[in-house]
């Protein structure tokens, strides 16, 4: 299978549009016709942002034998965080309860939530440890605006570069960019603003990766 034909079945899964695709991408839509006909061929920094958008290998994209048209990855198997909610659905969009909120500037306690948010099934089905958190800050504004709702994925080891949902010793959480070095945790911010970097030592408490943000939906996108 071709690199254009995965990338189709990618869209395809997930429910979106060219446009949509585009959007999420920072590209035009035209480009992402060109790549499934085949005619451009995608760009490393355009498939890690696929890795990261949909908790995907490259190969999925990459490779003529293993693509998504034609195969299905096993779920990960994880003890869930505490009060996670497990996920099936078969419709076209799946309501996930909302169990908090966690900033995108400084730390900050999550709190309760009471109402349910609609993702696209087809993500939901490959994440089913997910669960849902509403985000409040723009320190990660250049991927996730404050007051969208992110699909945090616990299953999904962190690579450095993901978006991930980071929890202090006191239960304050924070969303940002993942970095690991050999003695060191960087967690840096992706804004149109200055934030300065978290940086966590071997002399630091420890900080919990609570999850992989997988999927994330506008503010509008909410079911009461």
């Amino acid at each position: 299978m071709s690199v254009g034909t995965n990338i189709r079945a990618l869209r395809d899964r997930f429910g979106l549009t060219q446009d949509e695709l585009a959007e999420k991408l920072g590209v035009t839509r035209e480009s992402v016709h060109r790549w499934e006909t085949d005619k451009i061929a995608i760009r490393d920094r355009h498939v890690a942002k696929m890795v990261e958008l949909f908790g995907i290998d490259p190969e999925d994209i990459k490779s003529s034998r293993f693509g998504l048209a034609g195969s299905e990855r096993m779920p990960l198997s994880t003890v869930l965080p505490p009060n996670a909610i497990p996920v099936r659905g078969t419709s076209a969009m799946v309501p996930l309860r909302v169990l908090g909120h966690t900033h995108a500037g400084s730390t900050m306690d999550e709190e309760e939530s009471s109402y349910e948010v609609e993702f696209p099934e087809g993500v939901v089905s490959r994440h089913p440890n997910c669960f849902a958190l509403k985000v409040e800050g723009d320190c990660m504004n250049r991927r996730y605006p404050d007051g969208c709702h992110i699909l945090v994925d616990p299953s999904i080891e962190p690579r450095n570069g993901s978006a991930v949902v980071a929890e202090f010793e006191d239960g304050r959480s924070v969303l940002r960019v993942y970095m690991r070095g050999s003695s060191t945790l960087m967690l840096t911010a992706d804004s149109f603003s200055e934030y300065p970097d978290i940086i966590v030592t071997q002399d630091d408490p420890p900080v919990r990766t609570v999850g992989v943000v997988v999927w994330f939906q506008s503010q509008e996108d909410i079911t009461q």
